[in-house]
């Protein structure tokens, strides 16, 4: 079989790309070892996010007296709870289907091996030689195991095994304090189990800065985590009652099970990129320029594999910027304004730079901060946990970066996005109407304070 373009892995990377190549006349396969939607889908955004809605709910109930609802005893089966994440995978795994097919997309499932530039062997449930013009390697990555302590699958687990759980353990020792460690501890915590998170960097979600570190762990303390920094696990042993984590030089910790969750692997192992020529880097990523190619004309990588952001959404625009210069539009990407989401209870969300990397990075920037208990909307939701913060250049007044900690901050920090993928200054967003009462209007208020203009919040005393 012949094809214009080959694309190795049908996660949210490698399916975009295969859309966009075929809408625009290429002859496209789609080649995918394991489920269509790749970690995101399958066991990863998709399906933890539909966990963390359901942990939501439980929330809402448990506070139901607080808005004048009588509820009575509340109780939940949490084996019900993975049954319907496991039908909102294989919906949108379904749908996902049908969308490439009806791009005229050939889908081969089996794993891929480069024999030569443009020469690739499947195997799988598709055996076949393939020959491709041009090739986007999209095979992401998967999390990674501590030879110290490696995962059984049973009561050490990692971020794909305890997604199968039917039943949750009293106790639970997460060990990494990162985006994956920290959506799950509060994802548990909120439906009543012990959590334990330790983390061996001095804070957790340490690349998020400071303020947010500081807010997630109030809001982690209040639910009853106990938050653990500066800690280094030795090794995590077996015992009669369940598992017991060793720790260097503190005491260690018993616990039903623990979730090992200290960040994810490149996945390009018989890829035969040496067969290919294509270049790595350490960690095994793939080196590529702006335009997302490898040092093989021809031969392309986005998402996880690059090393850039191991997010679903960077992958998707990489992408697209690799299709647009397969089919010959020359694009190249950028990563001035990539939004980070975290999950958590509070959820958390940020793009650009914080305040502490601003002023590091010379520039001689300010920023505004308004928190959600002096706006109306958040007061009437009884949802006033957190602040939005905006960074700013005092000279040119463009917007550096922007922080949100609180309701609805995935939703939230998409405006600022924009506002910096356009270079906007914070005038132009204190000069935009914001519809009352929402909380959007947090962006308005936090834009005038860095002004030092505020209205809704008191001004600094002149000294």
């Amino acid at each position: 079989m012949t094809f214009d373009v080959a694309i190795i892995g049908a996660g949210p990377g490698g399916y975009v790309a295969a859309i966009k190549a075929s809408q625009n006349g290429k002859r496209v396969c789609l080649i995918e070892r394991n489920y269509l939607g790749g970690s995101c889908l399958n066991v990863g955004c998709i399906p933890t996010k539909t966990l963390l809605s359901n942990a939501g709910v439980v929330t809402k109930i448990k506070h139901a007296a607080d808005y004048g609802i009588a509820t009575g005893p509340m109780t939940f089966d949490y084996g019900k709870m993975k049954l319907r994440k496991d039908g909102v995978i294989e919906k949108i795994r379904k749908s996902l289907e049908g969308l490439i097919l009806s791009n005229k997309i050939t889908i081969l499932r089996g794993s891929a091996e480069f024999l030569s530039p443009k020469e690739i062997k499947i195997k799988g449930q598709d055996n076949t030689i393939i020959l491709a013009d041009q090739a986007i390697i999209a095979t992401g990555s998967e999390p990674l195991d501590i030879p110290a302590f490696p995962c059984d699958h049973q009561r050490i687990l990692n971020s794909t095994s305890i997604l199968e759980l039917t039943e949750l353990p009293k106790t639970l020792a997460i060990i990494g304090g990162g985006y994956i460690g920290c959506e799950f501890a509060s994802l548990f915590a909120e439906l009543g189990v012990k959590v334990t998170l330790l983390e061996a960097l001095p804070m957790i979600v340490q690349a998020q800065g400071k303020g947010i570190s500081e807010a997630l762990t109030r809001a982690f303390v209040k639910q009853g985590i106990d938050v653990q920094t500066g800690v280094f696990v030795e090794t995590i042993e077996k015992t009669n009652h369940g598992l017991h984590v060793k720790l260097k030089d503190k005491p260690g910790i018993s616990c039903d099970m623990a979730l090992v969750a200290v960040g994810r692997r490149i996945v390009t192992d018989h890829l035969g990129l040496d067969k290919a020529g294509v270049k790595v880097g350490e960690r095994g990523m793939i080196l590529v320029n702006e335009k997302m190619e490898t040092n093989v004309p021809g031969i392309y990588a986005i998402g996880d594999v690059t090393g850039k952001f191991m997010l679903a959404h960077v992958a998707s625009h990489q992408g697209i910027i690799a299709a647009s210069n397969v089919i010959g539009q020359e694009a190249t990407m950028h990563y001035n304004a990539v939004p980070a989401v975290i999950f958590t209870l509070p959820e958390i969300a940020s793009v650009g730079m914080t305040l502490e990397q601003a002023l590091a990075a010379g520039y001689p920037a300010t920023a505004g901060k308004f928190p959600f208990m002096a706006l109306g909307k958040s007061i009437a939701s009884m949802e006033t946990e957190g602040f939005a913060e905006v960074v700013t250049d005092k000279k040119t007044k463009q917007i550096l970066g922007a922080q949100v900690v609180g309701y609805e901050a995935s939703a939230l920090i998409a405006e600022m996005t924009l506002a910096i993928a356009n270079e906007l200054t914070v005038d132009c967003l204190a000069d935009t109407i914001h519809a009352h009462p929402t909380v959007a209007e947090a962006w308005l208020e936090a834009a005038l304070i860095a002004n030092e203009t505020p209205i809704h919040f008191p001004p600094k005393l002149k000294k």
